[in-house]
């Protein structure tokens, strides 16, 4: 049974475009996502449909842009965001199929959805019932494919960054305005060019000038996506006791092309096993849950919803949880764990229809601990993911003292997707009734503060 109708995802609020779109220093290429999320529940935000991407012909470094805003309560003026990804139609449209390759610097095959996922809703009825289960799996994310380069010339920023540190006193601004807007390959080639042209590592000089969350966030930067994360996973599972929540910002609702690139980094670089380190780091049922999520195994998100799956397993979740002394948790941790993000939205709307609940506030009801903490990750970053990361950067400055060390690390992350970024600050706005940016300026100072407002444009 083929099934071209998906769900819509439920109680989805407009979000409003922010401010008008910015310029940038360096356009696009056809843009794989990154990091690796889950994508936006489509027709969610305005979307008008992008240009075809030309031949990436990178320009001199453009000034610092500046970004406007409109007063807090009113919608902004100008026109809507254009997302970077031409395959994405809006939700409820009929299922394209993948759009032809020949993307610079990419690799053959199917290009995914936002973040990793592939095309959002089923196939057309053409599609015949047994190829479900042979759904094209998506690419790695932009930045997960070792040694991928942004094609161009990038000696002229290479000379820029060599210039802030060389001599006396390092010129923290010029790193900034160079370091902050480019995209994963573009840092990539960056790095390369540096060691190339220079002849210096750029992590190494950069470490040496600066120092405290300014120097983590270029670090972070410099890194790229993959690599941060592997050293982020690295650091949650090391010493006495797990940071859980930077487990699960790393591995918690990722693609299985980018969790597979994140197992292969991890080994090479430090000669170990994640799985392992993990399942010994962890206990009880969150360890189970993180085996089946480290097997990256997921459906895809080319793979259609089917109906009847989606009523089987709304009820077994449902039975697994509810009216019982003991909760199911290795049935709902399968069910969460082989679900993709479209499917996780159809059981979602599915069990707020047969229960007239909530499927996150049951969960919210029925867990606790870090059990809870991973599975509505995983709901929310399937039902709104700017809505899900807007919560996470907000969660790292409220109440007394900023959570820096959470701060820089999310806000890099969110930083290298910018169709994403600008969702989120849409959603943050629309959630807590403040400017992202603002809010951030409040909770830094210096050059760190400077570096994530930067970010966060």
């Amino acid at each position: 049974m083929s099934y071209h109708h998906p769900y819509p995802p439920p109680n989805q609020p407009p979000y409003p475009p922010y401010g008008a779109p910015q310029a940038h220093p360096h356009p696009p290429y056809p843009q794989q996502p990154n990091p690796g999320y889950g994508g936006p529940p489509p027709g969610q935000y305005n979307r008008p449909p992008p240009a075809h991407p030309g031949q990436y012909d990178r320009p001199p470094l453009a000034p610092p842009r500046q970004a406007s805003y409109p007063p807090h309560g009113q919608p902004p003026a100008g026109p809507g965001y254009h997302s970077p990804h031409p395959s994405h139609p809006p939700y409820g449209a009929p299922p394209q199929p993948f759009p032809p390759q020949g993307g610079v610097g990419y690799p053959p095959g199917p290009q995914p959805g936002p973040y990793g996922g592939g095309p959002v809703g089923g196939y057309p009825s053409q599609y015949p019932p047994q190829q479900f289960h042979s759904a094209p799996p998506s690419q790695p994310s932009l930045g997960y494919i070792p040694g991928q380069l942004a094609p161009g010339d990038f000696r002229q920023e290479a000379d820029g960054l060599r210039k802030a540190m060389k001599g006396f006193g390092t010129d923290e601004k010029s790193l900034i305005q160079i370091l902050s807007r480019v995209d994963a390959l573009q840092m990539a080639t960056i790095r390369q060019t540096y060691s190339n042209h220079i002849r210096r590592d750029l992590y190494k000089d950069v470490k040496s000038e600066t120092s405290g969350y300014f120097r983590d966030g270029l670090l972070a930067v410099i890194d790229g996506p993959l690599m941060h994360d592997v050293t982020s996973a690295r650091e949650a599972l090391k010493g006495f006791g797990t940071k859980e929540w930077l487990l699960d910002d790393v591995l918690v609702g990722r693609s299985n092309a980018d969790l597979n690139a994140i197992k292969a980094a991890y080994e090479r670089t430090y000669g170990r096993s994640l799985e392992k380190d993990v399942q010994s780091d962890l206990s009880f049922e969150t360890q189970n849950l993180f085996g089946m999520i480290l097997r990256a195994n997921r459906h895809e998100e080319s793979f259609p919803v089917d109906p009847r799956t989606t009523e089987e397993e709304t009820k077994s979740l449902h039975s697994a949880t509810a009216a019982r002394v003991r909760n199911n948790v290795q049935e709902v941790c399968g069910i969460f764990a082989r679900s993709s993000n479209n499917e996780l939205r159809a059981i979602s709307q599915t069990f707020s229809a047969r229960y007239n609940a909530s499927l996150e506030k049951h969960i919210d009801k029925e867990f606790s601990g870090h059990m809870k903490d991973v599975l509505l990750q995983m709901l929310r970053g399937a039902l709104d993911p700017a809505m899900r990361d807007a919560e996470l950067l907000e969660d790292c400055m409220k109440g007394m003292g900023t959570k820096d060390d959470k701060l820089v690390r999310r806000v890099v992350r969110v930083h290298w997707d910018r169709a994403h970024k600008d969702q989120v600050k849409r959603a943050y706005h629309h959630r807590f009734g403040k400017d992202l940016m603002e809010r951030v300026r409040g909770e830094t100072s210096g050059d760190y503060q400077r570096l994530m407002v930067a970010l966060l444009e």
